[in-house]
């Protein structure tokens, strides 16, 4: 897992007409090729009379998959310019479908590709860009002496506790970027001289919306 990458809040819709042409852009976050298809495959059905159905897609932190198809339009001019839309705003995990209704005026390679793309770029800010964040869960099993001093430093550090449990000792759950893991490691043992020492647990992943 990437410490932190950018994808689909949710998913997503837009819609264009373009001489005549009705373009329905279908957009979702994924995370495997079979999710990826199941989506492709409602949009067909939902669309049954549409001329054209061009699907992309890509997976993985590297975008080591990558799926692109012009579903019977001059090649180059729809499946590519959509994907290549989603590489250029950075996005992972996702997949795109755009539905087109054929309105009898010819559009020509360029407007098919301008088409194309910016209906990829119209669904994706109705559906909103979120970053992913590797959090890293850590355990704290904290001596009550230490607990005040120990949580005034978290609420200090905007380090929110997810979970508690008050026994003969307190046992905290935290989660910090992994990128901050070793950092605050090293701040909660130098604050506490010893008495605590993280236990690091798994990363999961967090989605932090992004300003539109």
């Amino acid at each position: 897992m990437a410490a932190e990458y950018f994808t689909l809040t949710q998913a997503g819709q837009a819609e264009e007409i373009i001489k005549k042409s009705r373009f329905v852009c279908a957009v979702a976050p994924i995370r495997s090729e079979d999710e990826a298809q199941a989506f492709i495959a409602r949009i067909r059905a939902a669309h049954p009379k549409a001329t054209h159905h061009v699907p992309v897609y890509m997976l993985g932190d590297d975008d080591h998959i990558q799926r692109a198809n012009d579903d019977g339009e001059p090649s180059g001019t729809a499946g590519v310019p959509m994907l290549r839309t989603l590489q250029e705003m950075g996005l992972h995990d996702v997949a795109a479908v755009t539905t087109r209704y054929f309105g009898g005026i010819k559009l020509g390679a360029g407007g098919l590709i301008r088409a194309y793309a910016g209906s990829v770029t119209a669904a994706v800010q109705a559906a909103g860009i979120s970053r992913r964040v590797a959090m890293r869960q850590m355990t704290l099993t904290v001596p009550y002496p230490q607990l005040d001093r120990l949580t005034h430093w978290l609420e200090g550090h905007h380090i929110t506790i997810s979970a508690s449990d008050y026994q003969a000792v307190v046992a905290l759950t935290i989660a910090v970027p992994e990128t901050e893991a070793d950092p605050v490691a090293a701040g909660i043992t130098e604050l506490t001289a010893g008495q605590v020492t993280p236990t690091r647990g798994p990363l999961t992943p967090l989605l932090v919306p992004q300003a539109r």
